[in-house]
């Protein structure tokens, strides 16, 4: 960390006179002080902290922070600094001290895993590194280097009995500090765990039977390829609008067995029967003798005759009667309609 070195006095008596005096008549290509300034290296140069540096602005003056760290360094020592490179004017528009920030690029611990896993996909089996969940061990902590650094995987070991990785990384950087890098290509070596992961559908909150799953009782979350094994729900469309065959807690893994088409009809419940021929629509009262859901077929006490009929379940509560014979569609007047309704009265009897 740079610190204040010296005083505003100091910066006074090291100005000349002539420079204190011109304060903002001087030419546009006299050096000027920086009130905040980034460096990307370990080095701060004279043209970092100073405006029309010219030739003198690749010389060093100052070491940098550390890697991600911000320092400052008084106006009056600056000054002091480049005077011996020949500037005997530095225009400091009065800023006493300069903030100086070393960039870095940070590797967190999602990067860090998703570059392990990047490193080990398709080995021993295991996937695409998209599908590949890290854990890594050894109290691992983000990653400073510098900007333009690089992870470049070494060696890369993955034991697949047991799940277990051992990979090294090697990074170019500079200002090892805690969590930075050395000036050296420096070898990261991680170890841990890795298991290969699918989508699946899970549910966000318990139902009991018979009840219809929507859209915001379900989640896709990423699951142990192992535990997603054929059968189980992994996209909306699979469950979504079916009824649970059996009670299901929350976080339960969805799967085809559990579900089960909702039911339309429940047992006892009444019905309308539905009889339908060419010209001719009759509807009655019935008693459900079964439950059934859409397209099944289930028997239905006719409540005027008091016998059970079977029909097929079309929607909600209705059970429309399936028609042995066909029937041609011809013109009839207001007598033969008379008759083919007696005869679908007979027919739903």
């Amino acid at each position: 960390m740079l610190r204040l070195a010296f005083s505003l006095t100091l910066l006074i008596c090291a100005a000349t006179p002539v420079a204190a005096q011109v304060t903002g008549s001087i030419a546009p290509t006299t050096p000027a002080l920086k009130r905040q300034v980034t460096v990307t290296s370990d080095i701060v140069r004279i043209g970092d902290v100073i405006d029309n540096a010219g030739a003198s602005a690749r010389v060093p003056i100052f070491r940098a922070p550390d890697l991600g760290q911000t320092g400052t360094v008084s106006a009056a020592r600056v000054v002091a600094a480049v005077r011996p490179h020949g500037f005997s004017v530095v225009d400091t528009f009065g800023v006493m001290e300069v903030a100086v920030t070393r960039a870095s690029r940070v590797f967190t611990l999602k990067d860090l895993e998703q570059r392990i896993a990047q490193a080990l996909a398709g080995q021993g089996g295991l996937g695409d590194a998209a599908n590949l969940a890290v854990t890594i061990e050894r109290d691992a902590r983000p990653l400073q280097v510098e900007p333009s650094a690089e992870l470049q995987p070494t060696r890369a070991y993955y034991d697949p009995r047991w799940g277990r990785f051992d990979v090294t990384f090697e990074v170019a950087g500079s200002a090892a500090a805690a969590g930075s890098i050395g000036t050296r290509p420096t070898q990261m070596r991680y170890v841990g765990t890795i298991m290969e992961t699918a989508e699946a559908l899970v549910l966000t909150r318990p139902l009991g039977r018979n009840d219809v799953i929507k859209a915001s009782d379900v989640a896709i979350e990423r699951r142990p390829k192992a535990e997603v094994r054929n059968g189980v729900a992994t996209a909306l469309r699979d469950a979504v609008g079916l009824a649970t065959r059996r009670p299901l807690p929350a976080g339960e893994l969805i799967r085809s067995a559990d579900l089960a088409r909702p039911d339309l009809i429940q047992r006892n419940e009444m019905v309308t029967l539905v009889y339908e021929a060419p010209g001719l629509l009759l509807t009655l009262r019935g008693k459900a003798v079964d439950s059934g859901a859409q397209g099944d077929t289930v028997s239905v006490l006719n409540m005027q005759s008091k016998r059970t009929v079977q029909g097929i379940v079309t929607g909600l509560g209705q059970v429309t009667i399936a028609v042995a014979t066909p029937r041609a569609i011809i013109q009839r007047d207001a007598a033969s309609q008379s008759q083919t309704a007696g005869e679908a009265s007979r027919n739903l009897e």
